[in-house]
Order: structure tokens, then C-alpha cells, then sequence
């Protein structure tokens, strides 16, 4: 018994009648139908996050209590075009960029933990 092939029969490609163009036709909807849930499952929901993302280091003020991807709660103590200082405790502050914000908090939040 050989372990390899021996010999390869190659149907003969003029005798083959051509496809069905019924069956052309489907392929490329199914690749199209791919597309569009690709587009509906991944691209669209990641900029939706991303614009609301923009939206919220956009909207960052002086006084907002903010959560980082740290996991750090503080209060915006400074903003500029790229950097937030954020109070952590009394007397210390850090310097972040505004991308790393995560989330506002409703006031008062800090106290209450």
C-alpha cells in the first residue's frame, strides 16, 4: 500500500458544461450578505462606541467626577487640549490623558463610596 498518490486523473475541462448562472448569482449574494453582517455585528457597534468615547473626553469639565481605565475615581481638578489632572485624595493629584477616561459619575459619587 503506498502512502502517496500515484497517479492524478484530471477531469477534462471542455467537456464540462459551464455553470449555472443561477448558481453565480448566489455566491455573490451570500458574499455580499457576509459583508453586510460583518458590517452590522462588528464595524458599526465599534464606532458607535467610538464616537461616544470622543463624545465624553469632549465633554469633560472642571468638578466631573470621572472613572479612568485604571480603575481610578477622581475629580477633574484641570483639563487641557490633551491632559486631565484628577484629584485623587486630598492634595494629590495625577495627570492623564483624556483618552484614558472611562466613564463620568454622577455627583457625589466619591462621597458616597
Amino acid at each position: 500500500m503506498s502512502l502517496f498518490i500515484q497517479s492524478a486523473y484530471a477531469a477534462d475541462t471542455a467537456a464540462q458544461a459551464p455553470g449555472n448562472p443561477g448558481e453565480a448569482m448566489f455566491s455573490w449574494l451570500m458574499i455580499g450578505g457576509m459583508m453586510v453582517l460583518f458590517y452590522f455585528l462588528l464595524i458599526r457597534p465599534q464606532n458607535k462606541r467610538a464616537k461616544e468615547h470622543r463624545e465624553l473626553v469632549g465633554a469633560i469639565a472642571k468638578g466631573d467626577e470621572v472613572i479612568t481605565s485604571g480603575g481610578m475615581l477622581g475629580k477633574v481638578a484641570k483639563v487641557t487640549d490633551e491632559y486631565v489632572v484628577i484629584e485623587i485624595a486630598n492634595g494629590l493629584e495625577i495627570k492623564l490623558q483624556k483618552a484614558s477616561v472611562q466613564a463620568t459619575l454622577p455627583k457625589g459619587t466619591i462621597k458616597s463610596i
